[in-house]
């Protein structure tokens, strides 16, 4: 029963992040109207380093690490923080948020294959039939959504998505593998810390600062959002499913994220939804529980109660 509480509080955290991930293409997109991918992502950066470092001193952990453990922090920061999203950035100056959320879906499936490589782990039946239909209701929700044939246009945007997910699967197995001895929230400061640094040049090359006056408090509320629940909030607790749940289960979250997407391009852009869409979602859900090992053992213990 500990285990079943583990695996479940795990699977909120994980919930928790995707929806705020899959909401920050809505917002990112809305703020580059105005700022550049560098200058929008030091603001992001900030705002999360001190939302962050906020909640450490408040629960009063210690700040202090290992040298040690620093240089590991480090490539965890600069791969999973400054150049995913620098990557996914500049992706969204040239393809929509819908296409962004549909392209990220594809994160776990070099996920399984990192973590099979690399941590041990088994692609059972199951996985490969829940991935199946996961791909196919993230198809028909951006498809639909966006009204949009299901083709790749020569755009460096897609490339650069693609690469941002094959980035993630790599982050996602390192902060698994590397088993780190300190807490999430910790762990997570210091990655958005290096993101802080290291976008920080680009900012005062650009001279960034000079379109702040520009930002509308619409713009200023969606900057607030990316930087303490994207940034903040849902690396923290992408870090703390990964304690309980396998890499490769955990990413199998990401085929949730276009929902999100959609749910906020409605709220947000007022696009309509198509029954289509929900359709797809549904799929979605299936095939994340079947890739989840949880739907088999459902139907199996409902039909021996019979």
């Amino acid at each position: 029963m500990t285990q079943f509480k583990s695996k479940l509080t795990s699977s909120i955290y994980a919930m928790i992040s995707i929806s705020f991930w899959g909401v920050s293409f809505v917002s990112t997109k809305a703020v580059l109207g105005k700022l550049d991918p560098y200058s929008l992502l030091v603001l992001r950066f900030g705002i999360g380093s001190l939302f962050l470092l906020f909640l450490l001193l408040i629960q009063r952990n210690k700040l202090i690490i290992s040298i040690k453990y620093l240089p590991h922090l480090i490539v965890l920061g600069i791969l999973g923080v400054f150049i995913h999203q620098v990557l996914q950035a500049t992706a969204l100056l040239t393809i929509d948020a819908s296409s962004a959320g549909w392209l990220i879906s594809f994160s776990p499936v070099f996920t399984v294959i990192l973590s099979i490589l690399f941590l041990h782990e088994k692609i059972t039946v199951h996985k490969a039939l829940g991935m199946i239909l996961a791909i196919t209701g993230v198809i028909l929700v951006t498809t639909a959504g966006s009204n949009q044939s299901f083709h790749f246009a020569v755009n460096i945007g897609f490339i650069l998505m693609v690469l941002s997910t094959l980035n993630w699967a790599v982050y996602s197995v390192l902060l698994k593998s590397l088993n780190i001895p300190y807490p999430s929230l910790l762990v997570t400061f210091y990655m958005c810390l290096t993101g802080l640094i290291f976008t920080t040049p680009f900012l005062i090359r650009n001279r960034g600062w000079e379109s702040l006056s520009l930002l509308t408090h619409t713009e200023w509320a969606h900057l607030l959002f990316l930087g303490i629940f994207v940034s903040g909030i849902g690396y923290w607790y992408w870090g703390k499913a990964l304690e309980g749940l396998e890499a490769s289960k955990v990413s199998m979250f990401l085929y949730l994220e276009p929902i999100a997407t959609l749910i906020a391009a409605v709220l947000l852009l007022k696009e309509k939804v198509l029954i289509i869409s929900a359709a797809g979602g549904i799929i979605i859900i299936i095939g994340v529980i079947i890739v989840n090992g949880q739907l088999l053992p459902m139907l199996f213990s409902l039909f021996r109660k019979k």
